[in-house]
């Protein structure tokens, strides 16, 4: 029988802090997980209590009130605070999604936050997308062609064509779905994951790219591609809406049309 367990530098070994707010008139307990490797010491969850009353709406709301009157050394990633650009990705009472749209209200009890899972943790809920980003960069992300661009001109597309990159496109890289997926876990070093094989989609579905037959090639092998096995928790988790399990759908469609 297999038997899976933590480095001994990971595991959780004593009791965090515990930040009361006297007086709140709307107490909420926030549990966060702490780790900063440069204390040498191992992960910790901190309880934060914070007044309603006076926080915003969203879990990114009560993070920025925490640091700012509890604890500044807590550590986390934010930016537009409107969803689009998925700094602030995070997992939030077992769900991976934005602290900035993920209202308060939503989470019952003791709200507990810890990074994206699988991936490693720089500090606090920072986790360290080095990794993420080189497998984004391995599919070339950009349009790509063989002809010559029209003298002065656009490569145009038909509306229609345009309409087929919509689900695709709104992809922020937030990571929320490859972190979400246990194939992604266990295969990170060689299976591409959710959120990259959608991009990689977003162009082999894009009319005014000429490399479909070599972009193809790059996805067609038993880990890049296949290791998907339609779980489904990446179009669960997605923030903005988008499936990526459908885009891996069509491109394993595309490999075996190519072939008939």
């Amino acid at each position: 029988m297999a038997e899976f367990a933590l480095p001994k530098n990971s595991t959780i070994t004593k009791k965090g802090k515990v930040h009361k707010t006297p007086g709140a008139k709307d107490a909420k307990s926030f549990k966060i997980y702490r780790y900063d490797p440069d204390s040498g010491e191992n992960p910790r969850y901190d309880t934060f209590e914070i007044d309603l009353a006076e926080c915003g709406p969203m879990v990114l709301d009560a993070l920025i009130k925490i640091k700012s009157e509890q604890d500044p050394s807590l550590t986390f990633r934010r930016s537009c605070r409107e969803g689009i650009c998925g700094s602030c990705s995070m997992n939030m009472d077992g769900r991976n999604g934005l602290a900035c749209t993920t209202a308060i209200e939503e989470c019952k009890g003791e709200v507990r936050i810890t990074p994206l899972p699988h991936m490693d943790v720089i500090k606090d809920l920072v986790p360290d997308f080095t990794h993420f980003y080189a497998q984004y960069a391995s599919i070339q992300p950009w349009l790509q062609t063989v002809t010559p661009a029209p003298s002065g001109k656009e490569r145009l597309q038909s509306p229609d064509d345009r309409n087929k990159l919509d689900g695709l496109y709104e992809c922020i890289l937030c990571a929320c779905c490859s972190t979400s997926c246990p194939s992604y876990w266990w295969n990170s070093d060689k299976f591409l994951g959710p959120a990259i094989l959608l991009q990689a989609y977003r162009w082999l579905a894009d009319s005014r790219d000429e490399m479909t037959g070599e972009r193809l090639d790059e996805l067609e092998d038993p880990f890049r591609l296949y290791r998907c096995h339609t779980i489904m928790n990446c179009s669960n988790v997605c923030p903005k809406g988008l499936s990526p399990a459908k885009a891996i759908a069509e491109i394993k469609k595309m490999v075996v049309e190519r072939q008939i």
